[in-house]
């Protein structure tokens, strides 16, 4: 029996519109019709968030590499789980008032940069900073890694998804940050969470490159932080001449 599409007025047969996408049937508009939306949407939602985080803290690695190569229904989108990790890292760090900066001095008479200031800044665009740091990251692993078969976007979803262990595992030291807020402990529980996102690195790596062996895995992440890290002091240098200039 053909069916008049509702929403293009194409005539089709089947559950759906060849024309348009249109369902052959559609619910009337109350609670039930909300609630099921409402009920689809967020278990679907917290299934990819938790199968996504199930995946990248038991075999992130393999995970990613299953990802790129195809396999992606279960999974949180990359770009989009960094966005909302870290929206939600910043949003928890405002809500309990936790004071992240600690012993940074005022504006220095050499470089009339206030640390504070520049601290304040990077907090409160924690999630575009973190987003702009993958390339960066994505740079350094296409140099390391320049032998291994994949392009510069299929390692940027690598690192997009190294990222998201990272926020993950901030999110989880919520509770430390809080109870040691505004101490001069914080300073050492970054370091902890920065030790901990370089094993988490490590592994990721050592199991997406699974043929090369664990020694020049290690060497090669350690490469690429470095690689990293000088851009990055690159970068601040610039910054600074700018700043200076003006």
């Amino acid at each position: 029996m053909e069916i008049i599409c509702k929403n293009c007025h194409q005539s089709f047969k089947g559950h759906y519109c060849g024309n348009c996408g249109q369902t052959a049937e559609t619910h009337p508009i109350n609670w039930h019709f909300l609630w099921h939306d409402i009920r689809k949407t967020l278990l679907h939602f917290d299934d990819g968030i938790t199968y996504t985080a199930k995946q990248l803290f038991t075999r992130p690695g393999h995970s990613i590499r299953e990802f790129i190569e195809g396999k992606r229904v279960r999974y949180f989108k990359p770009i989009s789980l960094v966005m909302l990790l870290a929206t939600a890292y910043v949003a928890l760090i405002h809500l309990l008032n936790i004071e992240t900066i600690v012993n940074a001095n005022h504006p220095d008479p050499s470089t009339g940069i206030d640390a504070r200031k520049v601290a304040e800044w990077l907090q409160e665009h924690f999630a575009w900073i973190t987003l702009a740091f993958i390339p960066i990251h994505t740079i350094g692993t296409a140099i390391t890694f320049r032998k291994q078969g994949y392009n510069f976007f299929e390692y940027f979803v690598l690192n997009t998804y190294k990222a998201s262990q990272k926020l993950y595992i901030s999110i989880l030291f919520i509770p430390v940050f809080y109870y040691y807020s505004g101490t001069p402990a914080i300073n050492t529980i970054t370091k902890i969470i920065l030790l901990i996102d370089f094993v988490l690195y490590f592994w990721t790596n050592q199991q997406f490159f699974n043929h090369l062996s664990k020694t020049k895995t290690f060497f090669l992440t350690l490469l690429t932080h470095l690689i990293f890290w000088s851009f990055i002091l690159i970068i601040a240098c610039i910054g600074i001449f700018i700043n200076n200039r003006l």
